[in-house]
């Protein structure tokens, strides 16, 4: 498979490991019954899964239609080792469709404990569950959908018209103040201990790097002089895509916090995150955001905030932004 070149940081989640054979959704038949037919079955961002009894949790792929009868989607995420993997969402719990030895869990929890191939197919059936779910009437007239192109495309009945997923740019930065302390905040609608770096979506008209700045301004109110991309991935929760930057700030200016939108920020050395990590004062995203991995960046570590350090000296600053 193809491999990223280039000073990017390593993001949980960048994923480069499934073909997803798109040439074939145009035939009919790749959505076929057969012997070499496997289905995943997701809802609402939790994917099927198996664990084993040393704890190791991969993909439940099954051997039979999940639908029972019912008319959900099939979507075609490609081939594995010769099997086509089909993707079921199903919408809500009901006996028709539940099967009791099926282990459904948040992908959002589990992403990071997959193997690369598994997270891959995984992270687009989840992404694909949530466009089925929420589109299923033309956006013109209001008539019904109907899928096509392996679960791709979704065609009016009455005009015509074709619908594509949907994917949301957002951008998320590790900003750095001139001590090369790291700003974490805790969002009005996180759990009190949660604290991480900022982040936003991005508006029309705007750059990825021009989103940044406008964020980052909005929300503490620092003004961002540098910002440096590192690495994206898929966050289908329900359809975001995440594009991950450093950024610096010059001195280290007070923050000015927005109202109901950030409930608490400050600027932290390692030290002192390590510590309140350690006292259970502060909680960091988990292992598959690419907000862990921008602390863990910082940091200087790939694993806990209590192991290893490292700092960036003011050769490794990109060139400031330009008016």
């Amino acid at each position: 498979m193809a491999r990223l070149r280039g000073p990017h940081l390593r993001t949980p989640l960048t994923l480069l490991e499934s073909d997803r054979d798109a040439l074939l959704r145009s035939q009919p038949e790749v959505l076929a019954a057969g012997e070499d037919a496997r289905y995943l079955v997701t809802r609402a961002g939790a994917a099927a899964v198996t664990e084993s009894e040393d704890g190791t949790v991969g993909l439940l792929l099954e051997r039979e239609d999940p639908r029972a009868g019912t008319h959900q989607p099939l979507v075609f995420l490609g081939r594995r080792d010769g099997l086509r993997v089909l993707a079921v969402e199903i919408p809500e719990p009901s006996p028709e469709l539940d099967d009791p030895g099926r282990d459904l869990r948040d992908l959002r929890h589990v992403a990071d404990q997959l193997v690369p191939a598994d997270a891959d197919l995984a992270l687009a059936a989840v992404a694909m569950g949530s466009w089925h779910r929420s589109m299923r009437h033309c956006t013109s007239c209001g008539q019904l959908l109907e899928a096509e192109q392996a679960g791709w495309v979704l065609r009016c009945r009455e005009d015509g018209s074709e619908h594509f997923p949907r994917t949301d740019p957002a951008v998320i930065m590790g900003v750095r103040d001139d001590q090369d302390r790291l700003l974490l905040a805790r969002n009005a609608h996180f759990r009190g201990r949660f604290h991480s770096v900022l982040a936003g979506f991005v508006e029309p008209g705007e750059t990825l790097e021009g989103a940044v700045v406008r964020e980052v301004a909005e929300e503490v109110g620092v003004a961002v002089t540098a910002v440096e991309y590192v690495g994206s991935q898929p966050w289908p929760f329900p359809r975001s895509l995440m594009l991950g930057y450093r950024a610096w700030a010059d001195g280290s200016p007070a923050l000015v916090l927005q109202e109901d939108e950030i409930a608490e920020a400050r600027w932290f050395t390692r030290d002192e995150l390590r510590a309140e990590v350690e006292a259970g004062t502060v909680e960091l995203p988990g292992g598959s955001s690419l907000g862990r991995a921008l602390i863990d960046d910082w940091l200087g570590t790939d694993a806990d905030p209590s192991q290893g350090a490292g700092t960036l000296g003011d050769d490794d600053r990109p060139a400031r932004l330009r008016p």
